[in-house]
């Protein structure tokens, strides 16, 4: 992996934990935007010293959730099995989710299996049961249905 696609992907890590800490604590965009800007990005991750994140990438997401989440959200539901809707799953792997669909929809530069794949990872790094796959099946789908809309 190049220095910018690890960048990326520790930014991504973030933003998946700072929509986590929205949700759950009701922190402002602002407010954890700031927060991790001054303390968690240079800190690592859980103490783990890491790569320098990509800011503007993980800026770049939290803002474009928040900015679109009932777009992403309806697409998120429209790609769960018949009766599952995106409220009834885990706040961790729906903050995940959320950000690889903001990023499938609206982030057309970077390779949708590259997305995908880092989400997945992502996925299979907070769960160890079948979260990673669900991921990769829900992320997979929709970036297939976004390809047979550009046709």
């Amino acid at each position: 992996m190049s220095g910018q696609q690890d960048a990326r992907v520790i930014a991504r890590l973030f933003a998946v934990q700072a929509l986590y800490q929205m949700e759950l604590a009701k922190t402002p965009l602002e407010t954890v935007i700031r927060e991790f800007r001054a303390y968690r990005l240079e800190e690592g991750l859980d103490g783990i010293s890491t790569d320098e994140p990509d800011e503007a990438h993980f800026e770049t997401v939290l803002r474009g959730v928040v900015e679109h989440q009932t777009v992403i959200d309806r697409r998120i539901d429209g790609h769960l099995s018949q009766g599952w809707k995106l409220s009834r799953i885990d706040s961790t792997l729906r903050a995940i989710l959320r950000c690889g669909a903001f990023e499938l929809l609206f982030l057309t530069d970077i390779p949708r299996k590259a997305i995908t794949s880092c989400y997945t990872d992502v996925a299979h790094g907070f769960f160890d049961g079948p979260e990673g796959g669900m991921t990769n099946a829900l992320l997979d789908n929709m970036a297939r249905g976004l390809e047979d809309e550009r046709i």
